[in-house]
């Protein structure tokens, strides 16, 4: 049986090259996976700054757009955070996703480096779980004018510098005027993200077949500011109405200096990102390694 993908790239998590070199381990586990992608009968292609920073040649290379545009698949090796940036440029393209953690499990890169041959022999070959991810578009308008736009996969999040007090939010939905917010901060998480930051500040999780956002205050100075699930179809709309030092935030991209009147809107993507994980994957499996769910118990 032959695999059903072909052309395969792969992206690595790296550094900038110090004295010239990357760590041999970080290379020999790229490399190790190229060859392997090759023992499949199939044609494996690096991305191109991962091939320059771990010493690599003699591959084909082509950067994350020719990645896009020519390959039927992309194998990221990282955890979590190179995930979402890769995710986030592919997301255009189309092209599924598959994660190799180098480290702890991850939410979205849930391969074991360890005996991930077998898991991707399976994936190569049809036997897979599908899991398909909203993303978030973002704009910060200041009047009429854009002066940045993001995608994000997890969260956008408005909030104060690290001296500064409270920032005070109008927030609205669809145009409908919500209510007015002092607090350290506001996230609007997807379900993606609804186990991130947005966690950590007392949101809930959303399951990621769920259609919908999570708002959530960073310590509100009002606790009856609670966090509330809106429907993914919403236009979210955050005015800066007070405060210093506010910077907003799209997944790891950052635009600081927001002033008053700045206006975060937030909306559904056209665009989605498609995880391919191995047969038998379980979003609550997952929840349970991750969250430690059960551990002490009988």
């Amino acid at each position: 049986m032959k695999p059903i993908f072909r052309r395969i790239a792969v992206i690595g998590k790296y550094r900038e090259p110090v004295a010239g070199a990357a760590p041999a381990s970080a290379q020999q586990i790229i490399e190790g996976i190229v060859q392997f992608i090759i023992r499949q009968g199939c044609e494996p292609t690096l991305e191109a700054e991962t091939a320059a920073s771990m010493g690599l040649d003699g591959y084909h290379t082509l950067d994350v757009d020719g990645i896009g545009g020519h390959c039927d698949l992309c194998l990221v090796v990282g955890g979590d955070g190179t995930m979402l940036g890769v995710g986030r440029r592919l997301a255009g393209y189309g092209t599924p996703l598959v994660g190799i953690n180098q480290g702890r499990l991850g939410f979205i890169t849930d391969i074991p480096l360890q005996g991930y041959e077998a898991a991707l022999t399976a994936i190569l070959h049809g036997e897979y779980e599908e899991d398909v991810r909203p993303l978030m578009q973002a704009r910060v308008m200041r009047g009429d004018t854009c002066v940045f736009e993001a995608l994000a996969l997890n969260d956008v999040v408005v909030n104060r510098g690290s001296t500064s007090g409270m920032v005070e939010l109008r927030v609205e939905v669809d145009g409908v005027f919500v209510s007015n917010q002092r607090a350290d901060g506001l996230i609007v998480a997807s379900p993606t993200g609804s186990t991130a930051y947005a966690l950590s500040a007392g949101g809930p999780m959303l399951h990621p077949s769920i259609p919908g956002w999570v708002l959530v205050p960073i310590a509100p100075h009002m606790l009856s500011n609670r966090p509330i699930v809106l429907p993914d179809a919403s236009e979210i709309a955050i005015e800066i109405a007070g405060g210093r030092d506010i910077s907003a935030n799209f997944d790891m991209q950052s635009l600081a200096s927001l002033q008053h009147g700045d206006r975060v809107v937030v909306r559904r993507s056209a665009h989605r990102v498609c995880f391919l994980h191995p047969r038998g994957w379980s979003y609550f499996s997952t929840l349970r390694k991750k969250l430690r769910w059960n551990e002490g118990g009988s």
